[in-house]
This record gives structure tokens, C-alpha cells and sequence, in this order.
């Protein structure tokens, strides 16, 4: 038996067009704005018309504490999706875009693996449709507006600025900084530095957003530094939401993709669970929940962060409680979290083993005892 890379695998399967895609779940062509053969926008415009449209069920997938063998949630996503389409039901998925700092370093892409990918994979794991850079942008035009103010005389007296720039790229060197060292006449040098995009305010806000004017609301009322007298400075002292704004009305529009078994996907956002709250964009989920009977989406990091946080914080927004939660663990993780080195964890330790299920237990209790929420596990 050939063991094919994952690339491999992805190339070796033949896409349909992405207009057939948007054509097999219902949507008007005026709502699609393509983006090659494989990869479509879909005009936030549609959820005015699928306004009265029942919610499709919704599957939150979930894992017990992350590993740095990694636990699979992408993957178990795609082909549980897959598999409720090969049942004839109507089935979506709703994920984050993948950001170039994990794909580039240890982890690597976020499109599955093996034949449970999302696709064309190379583009959504790289550039895809912009999305992040603009976000990027927007970020960066705030924090040179901040320091442009403070240049030409700094009306709103600040006296500590907390906002940083951002770059979709793990570069060290940047997160602690020196700026305003151009020997200009009034530049005010002052310590800075640079966070990772997905790890930024605006995108956090961003997938929080339920429209365009929701999401220029949420970008105004960021707290961007402090002044003389210890009062916030938000980014509505500095007028700079309308900009911000602008930069991001593509962005805004989810991404619509496909699985290689042509599941449709929309793939929206990306916040890091560790800093944010860890889901794809509240948007592309009202959107797939709209548009399919069953939508499967994933929560960042394990239960006791990811999850905690879709669930306290954007179940609130899309007003809408998973219908049942999936639990990802595997065997090497749990021997993992048994006490054994990951050097080891592929070597048979049945007392390891157990003792490691604790730890998938707890999350399984948290779940269907504090939450409320039907829970299954998946055990690889």
C-alpha cells in the first residue's frame, strides 16, 4: 500500500467547480463573487434572505487538553461532515482560515489531512481570499493613526498606548520593539510591538461581528491606550473606525470552499483560542446554519478553553446552542497526558492509557454536567 502525502492526496482529487457547490445548496449566483475555479465569496447580502429560514442542527467539535502530537479536531470536523453527506443529509461545515504563523512552524496547515481535507488546500492555508491581510491592514492603519496623532501635537493626551501592530508571521524579533527613532522633529519614541494577527483585537472582533455595521461598532469601541488622567482612548476618539471599516468590507463576506469529497465549506476567520475566542466568524456560521441541515464547526485548543469559550461567549451572539458536542481524543494523547514522553506515547502502556482518561473524563463531566450539552467521544 502507497502511502500518499497529504498534498498528494489533495491533488490528486478532481475539485467540482465552486458555482456547482453554491448551486447545490440554493444560492443565487448575484451572491457569489468568485475567487478562481475553486474558491467563492458569498455576499453577506444572502442571510437578509434566509432571514426566516430554520437553523440546521449544529455540531461543535471539541478535544480533550491539546498535545504536541496533536489531537485531530480539523480532521474528525471534515469527515464527520463528510460522512453525514455520503447519509444524504444535507451537511456543512463552518471552520477558522488558517493562519501562516502554524502553517509555516511545528503544526502546519489547518485544511485536515488524508483523505479529510478541505480544499484547494495550498490556497487556504497560504493567501486564500485576502482576508487575513486585510485584517492585517486595518490593524496597522489604527496603530500608525495612534502614532500619527500623538506626532502632529496628541490632542487625546495620551500617555500609554496598549494597541500593537500585527503580522500574520511568527517573528520573534518583532514582538518587543523600539519605534520613532527617525530623528524626525516631534516623533515620540516609545516601546511597541507586534502580535500575530489572529491573536489581534480586530480579528477577535471581527468574527464576533453580525454585520458590517455591527462590525464598526465592535472596531470603535477598542481601547487603544490610556491618557493623562487614566481615561481609555478608544479607536472612536480617534474617528478611525470608518477607515478600519472600509478595509475589511471583502473581508466580511465568508469564504465558501469544499471538502474532497464535495462537502461544502465555509471557512471564515481564525482567532486563536489562547488569546480569543478561538471559532470562525459568527457570520459564516448563522450562514451555514442557514443554508444546510447539519453544520459541524470546531472550537480551538481543548474543552476547557475552546469550547468554554464558544460556548459562553459566541453562542450568546449567534443565538444558538449546539445541539450536541463531539470530544476528540487519541490514544497516544491520552498516554500523553498518562505521564508518558511523547517520545514513548506510540509504545503500548495500558496503566498510562488509563490514568490519561482522567483527563478526557473531566472534560466529558464539564460538558454534559455544567453545560448541559449532549456529548460523544471520539477516540483515534
Amino acid at each position: 500500500m502507497i502511502n500518499l502525502e497529504d498534498i498528494e492526496i489533495a491533488r490528486s482529487i478532481e475539485l467540482k467547480k465552486i458555482n456547482d457547490i453554491a448551486s447545490g445548496l440554493g444560492i443565487n449566483e448575484k451572491y457569489i463573487e468568485n475567487y478562481g475555479k475553486y474558491k467563492a465569496k458569498i455576499s453577506i447580502n444572502l442571510l437578509n434572505e434566509l432571514k426566516n429560514v430554520e437553523n440546521g442542527k449544529l455540531v461543535l467539535v471539541t478535544a480533550m487538553n491539546p498535545t504536541p502530537l496533536g489531537e485531530g479536531k480539523t480532521t474528525i470536523s471534515i469527515g464527520l461532515a463528510d460522512a453525514l453527506s455520503r447519509l444524504n443529509k444535507k451537511s456543512m461545515l463552518a471552520l477558522r482560515e488558517p493562519s501562516l504563523g502554524p502553517v509555516f512552524g511545528i503544526k502546519g496547515g489547518a485544511t485536515g489531512g488524508g483523505y479529510a481535507q478541505i480544499a484547494p488546500m495550498e490556497d487556504i492555508n497560504l493567501h486564500f481570499t485576502g482576508d487575513i491581510h486585510s485584517i492585517t491592514s486595518a490593524n496597522n492603519l489604527l496603530a500608525a493613526m495612534i502614532d500619527n496623532h500623538i506626532y502632529y501635537g496628541n490632542e487625546l493626551k495620551f500617555k500609554k498606548v496598549i494597541f500593537k501592530r500585527c503580522l500574520d508571521l511568527n517573528d520573534r524579533a518583532l514582538r518587543k520593539i523600539e519605534i520613532g527613532l527617525a530623528n524626525e522633529k516631534k516623533a515620540k519614541p516609545r516601546e511597541d510591538g507586534f502580535d500575530i494577527t489572529v491573536a489581534s483585537e480586530v480579528m477577535a472582533v471581527f468574527c464576533l461581528a453580525k454585520d458590517i455595521d455591527d462590525l464598526r461598532r465592535r472596531l470603535s469601541n477598542i481601547i487603544v491606550g490610556y491618557n493623562e488622567d487614566d481615561e481609555p482612548i478608544t479607536v472612536k476618539d480617534l474617528k478611525a473606525e470608518g477607515a478600519m471599516t472600509v478595509l475589511l468590507k471583502d473581508a466580511i463576506n465568508p469564504n465558501l470552499v469544499q471538502t474532497l469529497e464535495h462537502t461544502p465549506a465555509i471557512v471564515h476567520g481564525g482567532p486563536f483560542a489562547n488569546i480569543a475566542h478561538g471559532a470562525n466568524s459568527v457570520i459564516a456560521t448563522q450562514m451555514a446554519l442557514k443554508l444546510g441541515e447539519y453544520v459541524v464547526t470546531e472550537a480551538g485548543f481543548g474543552a476547557d478553553l475552546g469550547a468554554e469559550k464558544f460556548l459562553n461567549i459566541k453562542t450568546r451572539i449567534l443565538n444558538k446552542v449546539p445541539d450536541v458536542v463531539v470530544c476528540v481524543a487519541t490514544i497516544k494523547a491520552l498516554k500523553y497526558h498518562g505521564g508518558v514522553p511523547k517520545e514513548n506515547v506510540a509504545k503500548e502502556n495500558i496503566n498510562a492509557l488509563l490514568k490519561g482518561m482522567h483527563n478526557l473524563l473531566k472534560h466529558v463531566d464539564n460538558l454534559q454536567n455544567k453545560f448541559r450539552i449532549k456529548c460523544n467521544c471520539c477516540i483515534k
